[in-house]
């Protein structure tokens, strides 16, 4: 079996509380309510200030393996992970959160894509005799 990470956070501010890591093996799912049980950082808190993410196993893998930090978005309509990567250039910069670039990447591919079928659709129609 294999389970994906919790997120919880603070709802205020995005903050981390708490990563529950993935699982996999002999492993038993839990309930919300058994975390806050369970772990120490959670349950010290009031329940109605902290937010969850629920990730699937292995998704943003290659983000959490790169960033240099992540964080909670709640300032839109529906809360969501942002990234912080190490700039090589200048390493004591302070972090900038954005969208994970596996996501940027993957709009980038379809985006190209599409770029990639207009421009054939334009040279058919010039080549293949729809300019004249």
């Amino acid at each position: 079996m294999q389970i994906g990470r919790r997120i919880y956070y603070e709802i205020a501010t995005g903050n981390v509380i708490l990563d529950t890591g993935e699982r996999q093996g002999a492993v038993v799912p839990t309930t919300v309510e058994q975390d806050f049980q369970t772990y120490l950082a959670l349950a010290e808190r009031v329940p109605e200030t902290v937010g969850v993410l629920e990730l699937e196993f292995g998704q943003y893998a290659q983000d959490f393996a790169e960033c240099s930090g992540y964080r909670v978005d709640v300032s839109g309509e529906t809360p969501m992970l942002v990234f912080s990567y190490p700039d090589p250039s200048d390493p004591e910069a302070p972090p900038v959160y954005q969208r994970s670039l596996s996501e940027q990447i993957a709009e980038l591919r379809e985006e190209n894509l599409t770029i990639m079928e207009a421009v054939a659709e334009v040279y058919e129609m010039l080549v293949g005799g729809g300019g004249s």
